[in-house]
């Protein structure tokens, strides 16, 4: 089924055929009225140059003036074998097809309502037979039956026609031209660009990117420049500037060599306050019962962190190498990474 983007927004067209597979553009006057256009020549040729093939409205009151604006438009530089004339179903229509047909030139009789018409146009040698299924359906008819019909009539008749299925209002269309084996679809860009939005398919992919995290980086790639330490004599209120200038909830505490003795957290600052009250204030780290803190190294893969995380019921744990702290890791840098 060919792909075609329907639109006359130069930046979203711009930006759909970077996606390399779109077959052609679908454009009409009244989409470049809508975006300010006032220059339809100018518009048409430059977008005849941005995309593979361009299917462009041909109107006249009589077959001959359908024909000449045709050959006008070809003459502003179109290639002939990159555009398709869109002309309104009607019998002036199809004797304007046959003529363009016998030229060699690709129509696309489009405003089909009903299998007359789409029969007349097939008859007449349309490239395509365009039907609005949205727009039918805002009307109260059963559009998605006459795509299966003028399919059906193109496969038992032979014919050298595609049966179009436009006027895309939601996803679901797609899969009804799918099913119903349209040759081609134009869809509006706000859809397409949807199209493989799927809630199952994000979490499964962000699975996959929280593993492959895991399983390949490294402790030392998340932590950075934080490394919030006090020494032994330090007090209390250095570890709270500390803590406040890393924004962590914890500071390494070390000797003079910079070797690890402990951890101060602000869940210590908070249960010293209700034991100690204001003497707290006073009271340097020696003052405090410190045991050694959970550590990983800097070249641990992520995946031990996760699992300290979750077996500890922690917030901070402190990076180490050759014994030495040289950063943190917060809780928090891993749910920012949606590892955890």
């Amino acid at each position: 089924m060919e792909l075609y983007l329907d639109s006359a927004d130069i930046n979203e067209i711009e930006e759909a055929f970077k996606l390399g597979f779109i077959d052609g553009l679908t454009t009409t006057p009244t989409f470049m009225h809508r975006h300010g256009i006032t220059d339809i020549d100018g518009a048409i040729v430059k977008l005849s140059k941005m995309v593979p093939v361009l299917m462009i409205e041909a109107l006249g009151d009589t077959a001959e003036e359908i024909v000449a604006e045709a050959k006008r438009l070809l003459a502003l530089g179109l290639d002939k074998k990159k555009t398709v004339f869109k002309i309104p179903a009607s019998l002036i229509a199809a004797e304007a097809c046959k003529m363009l047909r016998d030229e060699d030139m690709m129509v696309n009789i489009h405003l089909v309502y009903n299998i007359q018409q789409a029969y007349m146009a097939m008859a007449a040698g349309a490239t395509y037979v365009c039907v609005l299924v949205g727009r039918m359906q805002d009307q109260g008819y059963d559009a998605l039956k006459l795509v299966d019909d003028c399919v059906k009539l193109v496969d038992k008749y032979n014919y050298n026609t595609k049966i179009m299925f436009s006027s895309v209002r939601y996803p679901e269309h797609i899969k009804n031209a799918i099913e119903l084996g349209a040759q081609n679809i134009t869809i509006p860009w706000k859809i397409m660009k949807n199209l493989n939005n799927n809630n199952f398919t994000e979490v499964g992919t962000q699975q996959f990117v929280n593993h492959t995290r895991q399983m390949t980086m490294k402790v030392g790639e998340i932590v950075g420049s934080k490394n919030p330490t006090i020494g032994l004599d330090a007090k209390v209120t250095d570890a709270t500037v500390e803590m406040s200038k890393f924004g962590t909830g914890a500071v390494s505490v070390v000797d003079t060599e910079g070797n690890l003795k402990g951890i101060f957290t602000d869940g210590d600052l908070r249960r010293h306050m209700n034991i100690d009250g204001e003497k707290i204030l006073t009271m340097t780290m020696k003052d405090f019962e410190m045991k050694m803190p959970i550590t990983v190294d800097i070249d641990d893969k992520l995946h031990t962190a996760v699992g300290v995380f979750k077996e500890k019921q922690i917030d901070n744990i402190i990076a180490v190498s050759n014994g030495k702290p040289v950063g943190m890791v917060d809780v928090q840098d891993l749910v920012k990474l949606e590892i955890l």
